[in-house]
C-alpha cells in the first residue's frame, strides 16, 4: 500500500501507533502496560485498535506463541509529514507561518525553541 493511500487515523489509533513506534514492536499486553494509567483503555480496546491499524496498513504482526507482536509497517516521519501537511492545508491553506505565529503567541514556545527553529531555517 502506498503511503499516500493510507487512511486517516483517529486520536486513539495515533496514540497506539506512537507507542508501537517508540517500542519498535509490542504485544497487545505490552501496549496496555505502556499506556498512561489515567487512560483506562481495556485490553480488548487496544486489541481492536491494533487490528484497525493493521487493516489500515500502519502496523503488521507476527505470532510468538499465543501472542501477536505488532511492529510498524510505515515510517514515522512519512506519517508525520503527511499528517502535518494535511493539517496545514485544512487550517492554514498550506502556509506554516500563521501556525508558527499562533504557537509563538499562545503556545509554550521558549526562547531556546526559537533558536532551534532559527538554526533549522538556516540549514535550508
Amino acid at each position: 500500500m502506498a503511503k499516500t493511500e493510507l487512511p486517516a487515523l483517529s486520536g486513539a489509533e495515533t496514540e497506539i501507533l506512537r507507542l508501537i513506534w517508540q517500542e519498535e514492536e509490542a504485544s497487545v499486553q505490552e501496549v496496555c502496560d505502556r499506556l498512561p494509567a489515567e487512560r483506562r483503555i481495556t485490553y480488548a480496546t487496544v486489541q481492536t485498535l491494533l487490528r484497525r491499524l493493521e487493516k489500515k496498513g500502519y502496523v503488521r504482526h507476527r505470532t510468538e506463541g499465543r501472542a501477536h507482536v505488532f511492529f510498524p509497517a510505515v515510517n514515522r516521519i512519512d506519517v508525520i509529514k503527511r499528517s502535518v501537511g494535511d493539517f496545514l492545508d485544512r487550517l492554514f491553506g498550506g502556509d506554516a507561518v500563521p501556525l508558527m505565529q499562533y504557537l509563538a503567541e499562545h503556545g509554550d514556545i521558549t526562547a531556546e525553541d526559537i533558536e532551534k527553529l532559527k538554526r533549522l531555517a538556516g540549514k535550508k
